[in-house]
């Protein structure tokens, strides 16, 4: 009868059926709490830690931090500084930095990264990678260089938070990316300005004389 009464001490669902006694009765909880991939490797929607371009001489153009690795302006750039000079002069689209795993591509005179942790997918930060490209490309009228980037990097900032969102992958379809650009551009001209609708709608020579607060 006391053995009976002992056993839901034991966690019996961890432990082996016709399991030992006494200390016996904890090891299995202990091992499967340390060998359980959960524990470790648990899929999360939290899959990007940043997203950032650089120029050729690593300099930011643009950035977004999703979480606190890098919780201030300087540690950010110092970290870009660092990813750039390991990666501008390799053929190769993956990195591995200060336990990050880090997937980019080059245009002319820009450099797209795209950051997660050490165990996260690659597959995943390269979608997400490639459809970041992909939409720039198509609003940039396949001109992805500093200089339209520059004029249009607002609409870059737009295109970034319709496929992130706090560290969650929102979109990985650059069609649909540039449709909700789109959209956001023309219901809320005045909170984002010109430039990129005038890109997405083929108005590009308006630009000039369409003032900052715009309307349509």
């Amino acid at each position: 009868m006391q053995r009976a009464e002992a056993r839901p001490r034991q966690h019996p669902e961890g432990a082996a059926p016709g399991g030992g006694g006494g200390g016996g009765g904890d090891r299995p909880a202990a091992v499967a709490g340390a060998m359980d991939p959960t524990g470790l490797l648990e899929p999360s929607l939290y899959t990007v830690k940043a997203i950032f371009i650089l120029d050729n001489d690593g300099q930011r153009l643009l950035a977004k931090y999703y979480d606190d690795t890098f919780p201030s302006t300087k540690e950010q750039k110092t970290f870009e500084k660092s990813v750039f000079n390991k990666t501008h002069k390799t053929d190769s689209e993956i990195a591995f930095l200060e336990g990050l795993t880090i997937v980019y591509k080059s245009s002319i005179d820009v450099f797209f990264y795209v950051v997660g942790s050490s165990q996260e997918n690659e597959l995943m930060l390269v979608a997400v990678l490639t459809c970041l490209f992909d939409s720039l490309n198509h609003m940039l009228r396949k001109n992805v260089e500093k200089r339209s980037l520059l004029d249009n990097l607002d609409g870059a900032f737009l295109v970034v938070d319709e496929i992130v969102d706090g560290g969650v992958i929102l979109e990985s379809d650059p069609q649909q990316v540039i449709q909700k650009v789109n959209f956001r551009t023309v219901s809320e001209p005045a909170a984002y300005g010109f430039v990129l609708f005038d890109y997405i709608a083929g108005n590009s020579e308006q630009r000039e004389s369409v003032p900052a607060k715009g309307g349509k």
